[in-house]
């Protein structure tokens, strides 16, 4: 089952109010089907305010294929780093100029 992402989208604050409603519509009217879209208001006085609506849609069959690469290194990875720290475990501890407790 493929995985839903979190996307954004995002309205700057220098928009019509007849833009605003018509993009607004037009986002609402093109969302996934079980979005749960949500708008808030993100920024603050020195870099702007802007809309942000998000929404969770699935993932692209180029965001799977990605995915599938990274997950494959991954547990080879893991696997790799679990040789390497056995073999620290190994290395003797040399203690010079540590005094005693």
């Amino acid at each position: 089952m493929p995985r839903r992402v979190k996307d954004f989208i995002d309205i700057s604050e220098y928009t019509s109010l007849s833009d605003l409603i018509r993009y607004l519509e037009t986002i609402r009217d093109n969302l996934p089907p079980e979005h749960e879209a949500e708008l808030k208001i993100r920024g603050d006085d020195v870099f702007g305010r802007r809309l942000t609506i998000t929404y969770f849609r699935e993932q692209t069959a180029e965001e799977l294929e990605i995915e599938s690469r990274y997950n494959g290194a991954t547990k080879a990875g893991d696997a790799d780093i679990e040789e390497l720290r056995h073999k620290l475990d190994d290395v003797p501890l040399r203690r010079e100029g540590i005094p005693k407790v």
